[in-house]
């Protein structure tokens, strides 16, 4: 696969170009200085659970290296940096008092980033529930919310000085689909109605923290990162569109209705009452869930090409969109998940720019008035470093050069996006995957922690510097 172009897209100066990163994928030091345990802590360590029996109890041991992480962020030339608060970290068993060197962690982080002058955009969660919360029901009861709104209250008391923006939740599709249906992720459930249960709790909760942002942290901005779907139709019959509207009531519907509508999708109850009455959705919480948000986040990797299942033959299920091993939505027993045509990337995802400014335009009529961010894009390929010490990913380059521009030609047709966040800076645990699949434009040594600029880091600095997509070949030089 290559790129060749002739020309060279440019964006506004104030456009804001960003990495991301998520604690227990990066920081480790999952015993130290107070933390508690996290779902993904017992999850990991659950034998047969995660590739290769890894676990994030070191990771990149950010926790530890975190100035030289930041001086990275620097070098790159970031605006920005996205980032998740560990919950475990700063409130151990999710309730009660804040743990002090927990926070003093992530206050010595936010400094560094604006002596950096870099932006901070901060997480409140990024999957690492705590094991008591859990423990006690997790998601799919309603105190998680409430608990939640607790640890808003106190972290953001106790940095919202610091964070230009906070953002609730990232895709809390994988926190509830993922971790209560198909149980690839953490807390490894798989019950459908408890997955329903879990995504009315994280719209609760995402519409309580963020009224909690708004009185305690006023000039900031809020927002809130959605993984949404971009569905194609295996053939244009009706039974395939009623199959993806499906679909799109489940991944899509199920959190932008309430978040920025205050209400579900009407069909989604109906395609969904075989499995759950949604007696846990509680007069006042759908006005609630709507509160007014300053920029909607948006993650996007991959399509997906679904179609009817009449029920004879084997079923296939090839969801790109979270895994491939087991269908992570409910109410969608009649829908095929068809292979998409490659490329794939190493996670096994095909690569479709295309997709990209489709669902940013989607999003741009559907909610004219809401800005929009890339908040998470990019790819694992199965980097190596050369005989010459560096990791060339030429692959890695052409699909964020393929993406970005993707990105621009939203924009050119009228999409309101704002900055763009590149996953990731650092190779890192990959959730059930381990350290088998390798996102980041800085490559890290599992055995000794080194740090290493890919081209895909180079190239990258370069767009940031200039504001325009360089050749492909540029890093390479």
């Amino acid at each position: 696969m290559s790129l060749l172009s002739d020309r060279s897209r440019s964006f506004p100066s104030d456009f804001v170009w960003g990495s991301a990163t998520a604690s227990y994928q990066i920081e480790g030091a999952a015993q130290e200085d107070g933390r508690g345990p996290s779902i993904w802590d017992t999850f990991s360590h659950t034998p047969g659970k995660v590739e290769g029996g890894d676990t994030g109890d070191v990771a990149d041991d950010h926790y530890h290296r975190y100035v030289e992480d930041l001086d990275h962020i620097k070098g790159l030339g970031l605006d920005a940096y996205r980032f998740s608060i560990a919950w475990p970290r700063v409130q151990p068993g999710g309730a009660g008092a804040l743990n002090d060197k927990g926070v003093d962690f992530y206050k010595r982080l936010l400094d560094g980033l604006l002596e950096r002058g870099v932006r901070p955009v901060a997480t409140l969660y990024h999957w690492d529930l705590p094991q008591e919360l859990e423990d006690a029901g997790g998601w799919p009861v309603r105190d998680t919310a409430l608990r939640f709104a607790d640890y808003a209250t106190a972290i953001v008391g106790a940095l919202g000085d610091r964070v230009h923006t906070w953002t609730t939740f990232n895709e809390p599709y994988c926190t509830a689909y993922l971790g209560y249906a198909s149980g690839v992720h953490a807390p490894g459930r798989t019950n459908g109605a408890d997955a329903l249960a879990a995504v009315h709790h994280l719209n609760l909760a995402h519409g309580l923290a963020g009224r909690i942002v708004r009185d305690l942290a006023p000039t900031a901005e809020l927002s809130v990162t959605l993984n949404l779907a971009v569905i194609r139709p295996a053939s244009d019959s009706a039974e395939d569109a009623a199959a993806v509207r499906k679909l799109d009531n489940i991944a899509n519907g199920a959190f932008l209705g309430p978040m920025l509508e205050g209400k579900y999708p009407a069909d989604l109850l109906t395609q969904t009452a075989h499995v759950t009455d949604w007696a846990f959705v509680q007069d006042g919480d759908l006005a609630t869930a709507r509160v007014p948000i300053d920029v909607l986040g948006i993650n996007y990797y991959s399509t997906i090409l679904a179609g009817h299942w009449d029920g004879t033959g084997e079923r296939q299920q090839a969801d790109g969109h979270g895994d491939s091993a087991a269908t992570p939505w409910v109410g969608v027993d009649d829908v095929n998940f068809l292979l998409q045509p490659g490329p794939y990337t190493a996670m096994g995802w095909n690569i479709e720019p295309q997709g990209m400014t489709d669902l940013l335009l989607r999003i741009s009529r559907e909610y004219p008035d809401q800005p929009m961010m890339i908040t998470e894009n990019g790819a694992a390929f199965d980097d190596e470093v050369s005989p010459d010490g560096r990791v060339h990913d030429p692959l890695r380059v052409d699909y964020l050069y393929r993406h970005i521009d993707a990105v621009g030609a939203a924009m050119e047709a009228g999409a309101d996006v704002r900055g763009y966040f590149l996953w990731s800076l650092l190779d890192n645990f990959e959730w059930a995957y381990g350290y088998s699949k390798r996102f980041g434009i800085i490559r890290v040594d599992y055995n000794t922690l080194e740090r290493t600029w890919k081209d895909s880091a180079i190239w990258y600095s370069k767009l940031i510097a200039t504001d325009q997509l360089p050749d492909v070949t540029s890093a390479a030089e």
